[in-house]
């Protein structure tokens, strides 16, 4: 190495770097510009939550007397899987079947437990 690449090394050095955490605070004009501009839209739109459907199936597996673990067992699904479409959250036709099967209820009685579909 030169005499030139040490000097350019040590101009180089020299530069005033900003930490990387650094943020320009935004001037007043423009944070009274975005506040209006979300006043004037409204409240924020909201997030939409997947449609839950009512179902008797949480009613059935008690007059059963039967835990969620057990249904799961029965049904070789996970105590999660049970758990969502007690709640509403749609599944497969197969969940469905195999559920009821493991209720001790026919394929009939789908419609009493999960009500109409669609």
């Amino acid at each position: 190495m030169g005499a030139g690449a040490t000097a350019a090394k040590a101009e180089a050095m020299t530069e005033i770097v900003r930490p990387a955490r650094y943020v320009a605070e935004p001037d007043a004009a423009a944070v009274r510009e975005a506040t209006a501009v979300r006043e004037s839209a409204g409240s924020r739109p909201k997030a939409k939550k997947p449609l839950a459907k009512t179902n008797r199936l949480r009613e059935t597996r008690i007059e059963k007397m039967m835990s969620k673990a057990e249904l799961a067992r029965r049904a070789n699904l996970s105590v999660l899987t049970i758990d969502r479409v007690e709640k509403g959250l749609g599944c497969r036709m197969d969940t469905k079947r195999k559920i009821l099967e493991a209720l001790g209820l026919s394929l009939a009685d789908r419609v009493r437990v999960f009500g109409e579909e669609e």
